[in-house]
């Protein structure tokens, strides 16, 4: 009886999954350009706003980009709904210390938003338009590899600071060095190295592993980046299936067929968005997860969405300590406050990775307020402040200490899918731990692979 409840409540959540995302896009193609305005007339200031810092301008606008529609809009419209309540609370000063100071340095935030739906050449396009004719003062944004790897470049050539939230190619820094991209977040290697050591923890006997992975910058570098950790950490252990389907695909009975039949002790999936939720849908009902462990390195974003459907004993990361996986400090229990009061639902981790980035570039900015003898800091001075910087979040203390100070680190959680909460509505994470950022981040100057290859040197685990 279970088993047909499961088959006929996964096909209809697929289908409302598609039908939404068709709703979504509709709609993001009919409507207007959106921005969160600054202080509204007639309020009364507060102490910040009636004495802003010298040599202010009126406001901060910030150029946002993420899926606001299609396949990618289950990261997307969670990040732009973080970032829609904490620039409210900081343009009304109502954040906690060290973040409650009226916008950024006493000015208010304006936000424009655009879509990233519609490839990398869009991408550039809808960038070249935020810089050179919205006239923003940095733009904040990118979930997809694809995304940012075709801007990064662009941002130097026009001179923009700009800093990634959730995209997560290491490419970006080991290809290239940038003055004025930053990103905020760690990378997809952390997340695989840290995935390799947990499973190797809590299925020490492991004999084979298979990887289910879009085919494109993020999964091919997450999937071996994993792989070579497990081989590195147990060289015993065989690979027997690579599967790597066109992203966005949405169907996978292929791909689990042959899954089925390869029989891994473990499947690692670096999947995300619609895609992360079609494949869990489609495997669940063919048992694929109780002949192997899924490993899904940020699956942490569809426990909320799937609820009771999401089988027990999946591995699930949050890229960091994010979602579920966040700790409990005070940031950490106000954003969640905050934002389950306006949507009735807790933030999933790319709504995290938006509140870092908005954290990281007010706690910049206010640092080169200061270094600047209280006056308005220079696109320069801010650059500087950014560097090597370290802040507070509700992920944590976050360090900008890679890339001469323009890439973050971070530490890595994992959790193992248990029994469903009713109360939350999604499993409960059990088994949890947590691996710090000097265990699964490569020293400065040195690249990914070839950490991995050389036995991780300078790595400081539990």
């Amino acid at each position: 009886m279970r088993k047909s409840y499961v088959v006929v409540r996964s096909r209809r959540m697929f289908a409302s999954i598609l039908i939404g995302m068709i709703i979504l896009s509709l709609l993001a193609a009919c409507a207007p350009p959106v921005t969160v305005p600054e202080a509204g007339a007639g309020e009364t200031p507060t102490a910040a706003q009636a004495a802003p810092t010298a040599g202010a301008p009126s406001q901060v606008k910030i150029g946002i980009v993420t899926f606001l529609s299609g396949p990618g809009s289950p990261f997307g419209i969670p990040s732009k709904n973080a970032a829609d309540v904490i620039v409210e609370a900081l343009n009304a000063g109502q954040a906690p210390a060290p973040y409650d100071q009226v916008g950024i340095g006493g000015v208010p935030i304006q936000i424009v938003y655009v879509d990233e739906s519609g490839g990398p050449d869009k991408q550039v396009a809808e960038y070249r338009r935020l810089v050179l004719d919205e006239k923003v003062d940095l733009v904040l944004g990118y979930v997809s590899s694809a995304s940012c790897l075709a801007v990064a470049p662009v941002a130097e050539e026009l001179q923009k600071l700009t800093v990634f939230y959730t995209c997560a190619t290491r490419r970006i820094f080991e290809e290239a060095t940038y003055k004025y991209v930053f990103r905020t977040k760690g990378t997809d290697l952390v997340y695989n190295v840290g995935a390799a050591r947990y499973l190797l923890k809590v299925k020490p006997d492991l004999q084979t592993i298979a990887g289910m992975n879009q085919n494109y910058a993020w999964g091919q570098d997450s999937w071996t980046a994993f792989r070579d950790t497990v081989l590195q950490l147990k060289p015993d252990v065989q690979v027997v299936s690579e599967q790597f389907p066109k992203l966005f695909a949405g169907e996978y009975s292929a791909e689990i067929s042959a899954l089925l039949v390869a029989r891994p002790d473990a499947i690692h999936s670096s999947f995300w968005g619609s895609d992360l939720e079609a494949f869990l849908i489609q495997a669940t009902p063919r048992r694929l997860f109780e002949q192997s462990t899924g490993v899904f390195i940020i699956g942490e974003a569809m426990l909320p969405s799937l609820g009771e459907d999401v089988p027990p004993g999946l591995i699930i990361g949050a890229e960091g300590t994010h979602g579920a996986l966040a700790p409990d400090n005070e940031l950490n229990r106000w954003f969640t406050h905050i934002y389950k009061e306006r949507y009735d639902a807790r933030p999933i981790h790319p709504a995290y990775h938006m509140a870092l980035t908005l954290f990281g570039v007010k706690a910049a900015y206010e640092k080169a307020i200061a270094e600047n003898g209280g006056k308005w800091p220079t696109q320069d001075q801010v650059i500087a402040a950014f560097e090597h910087l370290e802040f507070d979040s509700p992920s944590g203390v976050i360090k900008m200490a890679l890339a001469n100070g323009h890439q973050a680190i971070e530490p890595m959680a994992f959790g193992i899918t248990g029994e469903f909460d009713p109360a939350a509505g999604e499993v409960k994470l059990t088994d949890r731990m947590v691996f710090p950022a000097e265990c699964v981040n490569p020293p400065e100057g040195m690249k990914g692979e070839e950490w991995i290859a050389q036995g991780f040197p300078g790595a400081k685990c539990p």
